[in-house]
């Protein structure tokens, strides 16, 4: 028995925590982002066995922590009457610990991978809310999970898991063109800056909600990540750059990682620009307006 799902990366531009819920469900942000058309495929095969038991096998960019497919795995056993040996690869297009929402995107993948071939028959947003408690547990993520369910650009105006939190998607077909220099811990970050965001933050999703304008999203963008004093050098240079020749950009959250939704006329020069970063990852993309599904 085999079971295939996709779930795209989603950057994250600015948010506002809320981790005082007693539920896990109902621990999110508000904040605003978008999902791309690169992200996590995750192939999980079952056979029948006299106890549980699960394999997780890595491939393209690759880590040693799989703390959240585990988490996933375990509850989707939990559902079972009988006990099965697990195997789950999975593909992951996109680097990780750079802003890119890579915890989320395996977490969800691997849910919808695991209903269909473990025949749970949960409803998708019940799926959804099993990726997003684990990214919860695990401290790897807030928003990613119902954002990347939904896909778009959007802005997310109630916190929590599918089916518990709320977003309002914005019409986007840009080409997105990114540039990761450097990972940073998402839970050493939450840990460290909590207090610091919020405030920023929830005046930005309410001002974004009015003028739903994503020019002025990736200015808010660069103003949230000055703010919480995560710019570098690389990012200062390549934001002025593209800002000279009349391109807004923004930062991934949490990574040293700069995105532009860069128009058509401009893709050249933009990428004329960042292949002169040879110390950065390059990645080509457009806005994935659909979210996580079976393959």
């Amino acid at each position: 028995m085999r079971g295939v799902a996709f779930c795209p990366a989603h950057v994250t531009g600015f948010f506002k925590a809320d981790v005082e819920q007693q539920k896990p469900e109902l621990m999110g942000s508000l904040g605003a982002g978008f999902s791309i058309k690169d992200g996590v495929t995750t192939t999980v095969s079952v056979e029948n066995s006299n106890k549980n038991d699960f394999q997780i096998k890595v491939f393209g960019y690759e880590t040693d922590n799989t703390d959240v497919s585990e988490y996933v795995i375990k509850e989707f056993l939990k559902l079972t009457e009988q006990n099965y040996s697990v195997l789950v690869h999975h593909d992951i297009a996109v680097p990780i610990g750079y802003g890119l929402g890579c915890s989320g995107a395996v977490a969800l993948s691997l849910a919808f991978a695991l209903d269909q071939v473990l025949g749970t028959k949960l409803s998708k947003e019940e799926i959804g809310k099993i990726a997003h408690i684990a990214e919860v547990s695990c401290k790897t993520g807030l928003g990613d999970v119902i954002s990347a369910f939904h896909g778009g650009f959007e802005i997310r105006t109630k916190p929590g898991a599918p089916g518990v939190g709320s977003l309002e998607k914005i019409e986007a077909h840009s080409k997105v063109i990114i540039i990761c220099f450097s990972l940073v811990s998402t839970k050493k970050f939450l840990d460290e800056n909590l207090a610091t965001i919020n405030g920023l933050g929830g005046k930005m999703v309410d001002k974004l909600i009015q003028t739903k304008d994503y020019n002025e999203f990736q200015d808010m963008s660069v103003e949230f990540a000055k703010y919480v004093r995560i710019m570098t050098p690389s990012m200062d240079s390549v934001i002025f750059e593209l800002d000279s020749i009349g391109v807004k950009s923004g930062v991934a959250l949490f990574g040293e990682t700069i995105f532009t939704l860069v128009p058509e006329q401009k893709e050249a020069q933009v990428l004329e620009i960042l292949k002169r970063y040879d110390n950065g990852i390059l990645i080509q993309s457009e806005i994935d307006n659909v979210g996580a599904r079976l393959q």
